[in-house]
């Protein structure tokens, strides 16, 4: 029974090393994701969103109150300067001019008799036949008469001139852009003038004012070169010119954005005012340079893999030992100086791009940036051509021994997937 016993004791032992090493000899095989080294053209882009306003609009309102009679023009009519637009009714604004004219006729009549009496009470008293208090009098009742007929004069021109405000003109050439009243219509001038049309310039000629963010307003120079879309036209694409950035900044939201005036040509007439633009500010542009997507200069190397190149580097260092027959000093591959993320202090633009040789081996090539369109970089490097394939992500799988343990569920066994660090 006891030589049974340890018989199977023996087993298990020996059952248990085997499985113990198999499982030590499982090994974990990195998988990379590559993307591609590509030539073409890149762009340099603020984007930035506004609205098309017309160049120059005139509000048009009305400096009397009374009923709209007529109105001579309607939405998008064009009109000229000086052409009656709207008529307010008149009937009061002429009863008052004739009751000034009125009120004129009977201050001339007095002030010619005031004048008269003043020539006749002189005379007596050049004769000493009135007294010092008369001539006085007279002389103040002659000036007080000139003088009503300077303040009767004043509001004659007054009720004459409001009668003439009572047509209303264009002060412009341009487009009615926005009729905000209606024939029948009464309206009351006050402090605030009513506004009774938004007339347009020239709509050949309009603007955006697009609001830029403060961390991208040094970039915006004046006469810089700008593109935009609009919903309206989705696949047409416009172009412009930055006239001017505004230095009063506007605040919503904590965010502090400043105001770029584009200037647009709209000789074809599709875009409207109102409209909303899409728009892009021209940084910088490169033609037939070569690029990868982001996603490859933001890849770091995780443990493993660092770990892995050290071993193919000591192994080129031994094979190269023994192919020549000296002895060199032993060491690792270290860490690649230059560059930034932790591999070195080289220059701010300076990056590292790993790739597979031929022979499977992990390299870096080392690289400087150009610009950027925000998806895909310029790179610049000696070692790098078009279609090379540099690593963007690793993947590390768990290979699996001979034997598995029987108590390990299946899920228990995988990949994790590795990005490395970050910018």
């Amino acid at each position: 029974m006891k030589k049974t016993i340890a018989i199977i004791v023996v087993l298990i032992a020996v059952v248990a090393t085997i499985w113990y090493t198999n499982s030590a000899e499982a090994e974990s095989r990195l998988e990379y994701r590559f993307v591609s080294v590509e030539t073409g053209d890149l762009e340099s882009v603020v984007a930035s969103t506004g609205n098309l306003n017309a160049v120059t609009t005139v509000q048009v309102g009305t400096q009397v109150s009374g009923i709209v009679n007529r109105i001579y023009v309607d939405f998008n009519d064009k009109v000229y300067r000086g052409q009656i637009i709207a008529r307010i009714d008149t009937t009061l604004l002429v009863s008052s001019v004739r009751d000034a004219r009125a009120t004129m006729t009977r201050n001339q009549a007095q002030l010619d008799f005031s004048r008269t009496e003043y020539d006749r009470i002189k005379g007596l008293f050049d004769k000493q036949f009135a007294t010092e208090v008369e001539l006085n009098q007279a002389k103040y009742n002659l000036d007080l008469a000139e003088a009503t007929i300077v303040s009767t004069q004043i509001s004659l021109e007054r009720a004459q001139r409001n009668l003439d405000y009572a047509t209303i003109v264009s002060p412009i050439n341009g487009v009615v852009v926005e009729r905000n009243v209606d024939e029948g219509q009464t309206v009351a001038a006050s402090l605030n003038t009513p506004q009774l049309f938004l007339i347009a310039n020239d709509l050949a000629s309009m603007e955006i004012l697009a609001s830029v963010d403060e961390s991208d307003i040094g970039l915006i120079e004046e006469g810089q070169e700008v593109r935009f879309t609009v919903q309206a036209y989705d696949e047409a694409m416009f172009a412009g010119t930055v006239r001017q950035v505004r230095l009063q900044s506007s605040i919503q939201e904590n965010v502090v954005t400043y105001t770029a005036v584009i200037d647009v040509d709209n000789s074809d007439g599709k875009l409207l005012p109102g409209m909303t633009a899409t728009v892009e500010f021209l940084i910088d542009q490169a033609s037939d340079v070569m690029k990868v997507p982001n996603a490859a200069l933001r890849f770091r190397p995780n443990e493993q893999m660092m770990t892995e190149m050290i071993a193919q580097r000591e192994a080129q260092q031994k094979s190269t030992e023994s192919s020549s027959g000296e002895q060199r000093p032993s060491g690792g591959f270290g860490r690649p100086t230059g560059g930034r993320g932790g591999f070195g202090g080289g220059a701010s633009d300076a990056v590292m791009l790993w790739y597979l040789n031929e022979n499977g081996d992990i390299q870096v090539a080392r690289a400087r940036t150009g610009i950027t369109d925000g998806s895909m970089t310029e790179v610049i490097g000696a070692s790098l051509e078009a279609g090379m394939q540099v690593i963007s992500g690793v993947s590390v799988t768990e290979s699996e021994g001979g034997f598995k343990n029987p108590f390990q569920s299946k899920n228990d066994r995988g990949s994790r997937f590795s990005r490395g660090g970050g910018f």
